[in-house]
């Protein structure tokens, strides 16, 4: 009796790796697919926002283009970098909460709109200072990573 159940349980066993186990390959074969580009960008402002989260400017810049363009004309990747730093000293803690990304790709360039809370304090429990903007970015492809190029951004 104890031999008879124990081949079921392993005929079961068997049957039931033989149904997941195309599952299972599926599962390696898009693991191993590059993300889709929309998802790339938006993994790509997440380590942003972790990164001033971090207090770490070096590895946001890692997703700035060389060429960036901020919100005029004469505001650049270095005063982009300088304005993360100056943040940073003015700010013991510094928060940042995006809202839904919404990305637009125009192949090789993308558009990403989001809102991004940002609060800052010198210690505090609290934030003393906090302000909410509606923020657009451009992206583009550089040697197969997206790169922001341009940013604009309004308070609201």
């Amino acid at each position: 009796m104890r031999q008879s159940r124990d081949g079921v349980l392993r005929a079961c066993s068997m049957r039931t790796l033989l149904r997941l186990l195309p599952i299972a390959v599926s599962l390696l074969l898009s693991a191993c697919n590059r993300a889709p580009d929309e998802q790339r960008i938006r993994e790509a402002v997440t380590a942003m926002e972790a990164a001033v989260e971090a207090r770490n400017p070096r590895d946001f810049m890692v997703h700035v283009a060389d060429d960036f363009v901020g919100r005029d004309s004469g505001f650049d990747r270095t005063s982009l970098h300088n304005l993360l730093r100056a943040q940073f000293l003015r700010n013991q803690a510094v928060g940042v909460v995006i809202g839904p990304i919404d990305v637009v790709l125009q192949p090789p360039r993308a558009t990403a709109r989001m809102s991004v809370t940002l609060s800052g304090s010198t210690g505090g429990l609290l934030p003393e200072r906090g302000a909410i903007y509606s923020v657009e970015t451009g992206w583009k492809l550089v040697d197969g990573q997206w790169r922001c190029l341009s940013a604009s951004w309004e308070q609201r």
